[in-house]
Formats: structure tokens, sequence, C-alpha cells
């Protein structure tokens, strides 16, 4: 075993996490529940979504069965919907064709939807203690730092050298407490910023902190100018119901229900038309920005009071949702923070 794994090995024992939610009674299926919940998204913030998306989802076959709604539901707030919607769609896979059973090698496991090579190093470390190596962004930061590796994580020469460089310091022995401590260490002391240096194992071997460069690595993604977009929401109010549309289930928001839309307050009159519903009211409501990775969207929402109507909405593709006893469907956060901010009062 190498220095490196000792010393961090001793460092776990001392201060690692044991009692996390997915820690305790470790399957395959929990350690991939955890871990696609876990890419680029704090643990404080994955924990109570873990705890109630175990609750209705205990086992692979249950997750298999439930429906795109009903998975997305329990997923809504999380953001990166397609993490989701792969997990249902790595559920069903692995009940048709692995008979319920996770792969146990990395090479079987990258197979699946959703599930890279550093997801399955995880799993097959973590279960089954296979020699594996990970690199999520916890692992880049501790190693960039102590071996000074320049780059973005992101580009190909700095990925394969951090991969590298995984690879040999991975131990044949306690892997899975060695790949939990790595994560550990870059998620509790070796932070993005204000490091705990004088806590970390390496304090005296880091080279960023050395050479006083740790602010340094790793290394910044290049700056790219964001693109801002701009749509208009559609909130058709009958009764205290909105109508929702469900989303194609590729591209953004895939999946999820959202409020009709059109480009400009001026094209609301066709989109009525469009949608056989007579307007009452109409309120502009205030505009606001949401941002995703690659871009902005500038939402400027508009509620109108539709009249009473016989118009059915068209099943699996619009729903009448009921403000005062919600459906559990999943919604995208917009829709959530308007829906929030309705009035209280019924419609007239």
């Amino acid at each position: 075993m190498t220095s490196f794994a000792k010393q961090l090995l001793d460092w776990f024992d001392q201060h690692g996490r044991k009692s996390l939610p997915w820690q305790t009674d470790k399957t395959p299926y929990r350690v991939w529940v955890s871990e696609i919940m876990l890419q680029q998204t704090q643990v404080a913030t994955v924990i109570p979504y873990f705890k109630k998306f175990l609750g209705r989802f205990p086992a692979v076959d249950e997750l298999a069965a439930a429906t795109e709604d009903e998975v997305l539901h329990l997923w809504t707030g999380l953001g990166y919907y397609a993490r989701a919607r792969n997990l249902h769609i790595t559920a069903k896979k692995i009940m048709a064709a692995h008979n319920g059973e996770f792969p146990a090698t990395v090479d079987e496991l990258i197979t699946l939807p959703g599930i890279g090579r550093s997801t399955a190093g995880a799993i097959a470390a973590i279960c089954h203690d296979t020699h594996a190596a990970i690199l999520d962004g916890n692992v880049k930061r501790v190693l960039a730092r102590h071996f000074t590796i320049d780059g973005w994580p992101g580009g190909t020469e700095t990925q394969k050298l951090l991969w590298k460089k995984a690879e040999a310091l991975t131990p044949h022995d306690r892997i899975a407490d060695y790949t939990q401590a790595i994560m550990d260490l870059g998620a509790t002391v070796c932070t993005r910023s204000a490091p705990d240096c004088p806590a970390c194992p390496y304090f005296n071997s880091c080279g960023a902190r050395i050479n006083g460069t740790i602010g340094q690595y790793p290394g910044k993604k290049p700056k790219k100018v964001m693109p801002l977009k701009s749509t208009v929401m559609l909130i058709a109010e009958l009764n205290r119901n909105v109508l929702l549309q469900k989303r194609p289930s590729k591209g953004l928001w895939g999946g999820l229900w959202s409020f009709p839309e059109c480009e400009s307050v001026n094209a609301i009159d066709s989109l009525l038309q469009s949608l056989n519903l007579e307007e009452l009211e109409r309120t502009v409501m205030p505009q606001f920005r949401h941002t995703f990775t690659h871009y902005h969207l500038d939402i400027e929402p508009v509620r109108v009071i539709v009249r009473e109507t016989n118009r059915i909405a068209e099943p699996g593709e619009e729903i009448w949702f009921n403000v005062s006893a919600p459906q559990l469907i999943g919604l995208t956060k917009p829709v959530t923070k308007m829906l929030a901010e309705l009035p209280d009062n019924e419609a007239q």
C-alpha cells in the first residue's frame, strides 16, 4: 500500500464519515442511487431526497415498476433531471437484462444509462471491494492540489493525467474504505473554498499548499458568455386548476410537466385559441430568470383566468393540475415557483 493511501486511511479511521444514509446497509442499489444524486449536488442537499426516494423505492424492482411521473416527482427540485430518467431506464434494464441483479464489474456497469466510469468504479469498489478507481469532483480537487496538476479537469489531457494518478494510487486492500475516504477528504477538508489544510493528512506533502497556490487548483473551466433566451409561460387557470403540458422525454426538462409557452405576450391570444380556451381576466406576473448550465432563461409568466369549458385535457399530454390538492407529478423548478406565487383567492 502506498504511503498516500495509508495516510488517507489512517485519517479516515479517525475522521471519515461512516453514518451517511447510503453507508448503512450498503447495497449496489443504494450506492448507485446515492452516487447519481451526488453528481453535481452537495451531500446536505441529497440526504433528504435520498431518504424519501429509498422510502418509496427501497429496491430496484420497485423503481423499475414505477411510472416516470412518480420518479420525477420525487426528484423535483434536485435538478439535472436526466439523472432521474436514466435511473428509471437503468432499473428497467437491470430487471429485464440482468434478472434484477446489478452487474459487478466496471465494464458491465458503464454499459448502463447514466453510469459513467467514476460512478461504476464507486459501485464496484464500495460494494464488491473491486480494485477500481474513481474520479468525482472531490477526488479531482484533492489530486490536482496535492500533485499540482494544471488545467481544467474537464479537459482531455488533464483528465487523462488525473485518471492515471487515481488508478496508480488506489490500493488493493481496503478499497471500499479508500474510495469513501478520498471522497470524504474532498467534501469535508479539501473543499472548493476555504479548505481546512491543518486538518488534512497531506498537510506536509500537498504541492499547492507548500507553494501557496491552492486557489489555482483545480484549474478553472474556460469562461464562455452565457447566452440569454426568453419565453412566456401561460398560467391558464380555471377554479384553482391550471393547465400543464408534459414535455418530450428528451431535451430541456424532459418528461416533466410545465406551462404552455409562447415567444411573447403578444402571442398569448393565439396560444389560448390553439388551446380552445376563452380569456376572462389577465395578469402579467413579474419576470424572473432561471439559469441552466449553458444559458440563462428569462421567463415571463402570464396568468389568465379562463371561462368554464368542457375541454378535456389530452390524456398523457395535458392535465388540469389542482393547485389546492396537487397531484404527485414531476414539475419543473420554475413551475413550482410560479405555483407558489399564485394568489390564494378562488378564480371568479
